[in-house]
């Protein structure tokens, strides 16, 4: 196994108290982390063994961000999935968003876009065909960054929420490495 590449962003003076952000691959060691930033920024909760077992298989598409003091502060996870072709009988891997936060005092420069770009990159290394995602129709800026990335509206997914909001399911057509 290679090295761990790392992104640096570098922000203006004005966020001069937080910088340098660091993404990186998630560790086992994070994962407790990753969970506090999820159950305290996402009403969606999953299961210890849920992230470990995307660590386990997709740990190049399993991303963090922490400040300075390497305290995570976002995090993105992606899965690959196999589904049967539509135009042949081989299956094809599809890349999932399961799920990215970043911490609310960290929104809103950038981190959540360096994210979703380098693991996108990285989850693009499985052949992927078609990269997908839900978001709540209600989440005006998740659904914003998603168009920033070429991502449209396929459909509507009924009360997909435990709270019974609608997702709207994007698509990507992606084109593999």
């Amino acid at each position: 196994m290679g090295t761990d590449k790392e992104s640096r962003i570098n922000y203006s003076d004005r966020f001069s108290d937080i910088k340098p952000i660091i993404i990186r691959r998630c560790t086992q060691q994070d994962l407790e982390a990753v969970i506090e930033v999820n159950e305290k920024e996402l009403p969606e909760d999953y299961p210890y063994f849920f992230y470990k077992s995307i660590l386990d298989n997709f740990p190049e598409a399993f991303l963090v961000a922490t400040d300075k003091d390497n305290k995570v502060i976002g995090y993105v996870m992606w899965r690959v999935e196999q589904i049967p072709s539509m135009d042949s009988l081989r299956y094809v891997n599809k890349g999932h968003l399961v799920s990215i936060a970043v911490s609310q005092e960290y929104r809103r420069r950038g981190i959540g876009t360096t994210l979703l770009s380098n693991s996108i990159s990285a989850v693009k290394k499985h052949k992927i065909t078609e990269l997908v995602l839900e978001v709540r129709v209600s989440n005006y800026i998740a659904i914003k960054l998603y168009e920033k990335f070429n991502f449209t509206m396929k459909s509507v997914k009924n009360n997909y929420y435990r709270d019974g909001e609608n997702a709207y399911y994007m698509v990507q057509n992606a084109v593999t490495n």
